[in-house]
């Protein structure tokens, strides 16, 4: 069980923080000389560079996205230069692909950043510039809106690549194409010139994931506990009927993979802030403000309750809470993480994602009055924090390209390099681990120096 420091402050973390932007800047710089974008989009490392593999280029995003943070964190116009040149010329055909549940990642990371950057007076204030990662970003909002799966009259979600059959847990992350949409005033407009509310499809998205993918231990099955998560949900496209759990990247559909956990949790907790920034009236026609922050609030509760409970004490879980060989490791909950054991790989990039959706979870019941829960899930998110932001997890060799060490990307297909000598996969990156480590970096370190709150939506 995670063991939280109730004594830990965000001004603590500030050197660890200043020491992974150092870092991070070398190793986007080595990739930026080094990646032939002919190879398709860095995904994960092997031997400590990067290589291409993967379903589809949703981490395409997270390369540039990063040059973008490091600009934010540190100033450096050289970064920015990388992320916003790369940002016009690579990720076009990212706003309107039609087959991917990952608008969220690739667009609101650059794209998104961008614009957050221009209204918060970082950038200057250049109309046409702005106007372009507008129409960007209502763009992306509307396609993702329109890949949908429709259940009933009221809810319906964002399939996954899979096709229309499939919920992923991944995909409520995406919900931020949506939501920024919608704030740009836009509308997807359907056949017969029918206008088509993108928060009304977030909304419902948000809820089709709450009540298929997220357990609350209510008994609706033999392994129904509270807060534990199913990677991917079945429908019959055909009458909208529920299947079954599945998984694509955990160990079973009846276990938590923790990368699916996390998604959930921080996915929720930023969807939370941002629903409660609308006016009621923003709801009016097909939700409910109240009911619907009652909603999120109980799927980010449930499952950051659930991370604590199933996280080793210093916040870097495994990668699936019931993978086979975690029976070896013994009482491997009421010690440290051990990335260099024999039988079960660990997964820092769910600690990093997971972490981000703690604070953020813990700053809104805070501002709703709950200080004293608001408090334990923020210190429990710094917690991890203080983990990732040092050896064994900060990758501080100069020629390893990955900033966030030991993370695993495909478990069941073997994707994941093992090292010679060892047993399992360890010692590696992966683009979307290196992301939220810099993001989660950034939240904090603009915390900590009293500045802008670091938001994925617009003011």
């Amino acid at each position: 069980m995670l063991k939280t420091d109730t004594s830990l402050t965000a001004q603590a973390l500030v050197p660890a923080i200043r020491r992974l932007f150092e870092l991070s800047a070398a190793k986007i710089e080595r990739l930026e000389k080094r990646w032939n974008p002919g190879s398709g989009t860095p995904v994960f490392t092997v031997r400590g560079e990067y290589t291409s593999r993967g379903w589809t280029e949703w981490t395409q995003g997270f390369q540039f996205g990063a040059a973008i943070l490091q600009f934010d964190a540190t100033g450096d116009e050289h970064f920015l230069k990388i992320g916003r040149d790369a940002t016009v010329q690579r990720m076009a055909s990212h706003l309107t692909h039609v087959g991917v549940h990952d608008h969220g990642f690739n667009n609101v990371s650059t794209y998104g950043n961008l614009l957050r950057l221009m209204r918060e007076g970082r950038l200057p204030a250049e109309p046409w510039e702005s106007r372009f990662y507008e129409v960007a970003l209502k763009v992306s909002g509307a396609v993702q809106a329109a890949r949908w799966t429709r259940l009933g009259p009221d809810l319906g979600y964002v399939p996954s690549f899979n096709g229309p059959h499939s919920l992923f847990a991944d995909t409520i992350r995406s919900m931020r194409a949506l939501a920024v949409a919608h704030q740009l005033g836009h509308v997807l407009m359907a056949e017969g010139d029918r206008p088509v509310s993108i928060l009304g499809r977030l909304l419902q998205h948000a809820e089709a994931t709450a009540r298929f993918n997220v357990y609350f231990g209510q008994g609706r099955d033999a392994y129904d506990v509270r807060g534990r998560v199913a990677h991917e949900s079945i429908f019959n496209v055909s009458d909208g009927a529920y299947r079954c759990p599945s998984s694509q990247q955990g160990y079973s559909p009846f276990t938590t993979w923790t990368r699916g956990l996390a998604w959930i949790l921080c996915g929720y907790a930023e969807q939370l802030e941002f629903v409660s920034a609308l006016p009621e009236k923003a709801f009016e026609g097909f939700a409910d403000k109240a009911r619907t922050i009652a909603r999120f609030l109980d799927v980010a509760t449930a499952t950051a309750d659930f991370f604590v409970a199933n996280t080793p004490t210093d916040g870097v879980p495994y990668w699936d809470t019931g993978a086979p060989g975690l029976v070896r490791l013994g009482d491997y909950l009421a010690r440290g993480s051990e990335p260099f054991n024999d039988h079960e790989p660990v997964d820092s990039s769910a600690a990093a994602i997971s972490a981000q959706g703690l604070i953020r979870l813990g700053n809104v019941l805070a501002r709703r009055g709950g200080a004293d829960q608001g408090r334990a899930y923020r210190q429990a998110g710094l917690t991890v924090a203080r983990t990732l932001f040092a050896e064994p997890y900060l990758s501080t060799d100069p020629a390893h390209e990955g900033l966030l060490l030991h993370t695993v990307y495909h478990r069941p297909n073997g994707w994941d390099h093992v090292p010679p000598g060892r047993k399992i996969p360890c010692g590696e990156s992966a683009m979307w681990g290196d992301y939220h480590a810099r993001e989660l970096a950034l939240l904090i370190q603009r915390e900590a120096a009293g500045g802008p709150y670091l938001k994925f939506f617009l003011d």
